[in-house]
């Protein structure tokens, strides 16, 4: 099951069936099946206090990824900063939307065992990130 939640920002995410199915199939093709997901969108105060708390690191962020996967089944919460994907939308000339979708595709592939720590990972990270954009606007032709 995926759940979509608001905390401390009232943003709502539209197309929220279109979002669902395209994970489910992201996890499918990655040979994993869903347990529960969370992905709580929330404000960069709200972020930050969670950064500090559970990591330890004193600065904003756009995602935080929490694992409960077992095996081949992935299960955890995703946090996102509508305040810092807004910010990053403007820095990097994206569209809101897309921005959005990329990170919340990063925290899925966060939960399929995908790094982004080295070169290397942040390299197959965001290969990984274009492909599934990509199906994702692929649903919409």
């Amino acid at each position: 099951m995926i759940y979509l939640h608001n905390q401390d920002t009232e943003y709502s995410y539209t197309k929220k069936r279109k979002l669902k199915n395209w994970i489910k199939n992201t996890v499918k093709e990655e040979g994993f099946s869903i347990g529960e997901i969370n992905i709580i969108f929330t404000s960069d105060d709200y972020l930050l206090e969670i950064n500090q708390k559970f990591l330890s690191h004193d600065y904003y962020t756009d995602v935080i990824t929490f694992d409960y996967s077992d095996n081949k089944k992935i299960s955890g919460d995703i946090f996102i900063s509508i305040d810092r994907v807004k910010e990053n939308a403007e820095k990097y000339k994206e569209k809101f939307f897309d921005e959005l979708n990329r990170v919340i595709i990063h925290g899925i592939l966060h939960l399929l065992g995908y790094k982004d720590k080295t070169s290397n990972e942040k390299h197959l990270m965001r290969k990984k990130e274009d492909f599934y954009l990509k199906k994702l606007k692929d649903y919409e032709k």
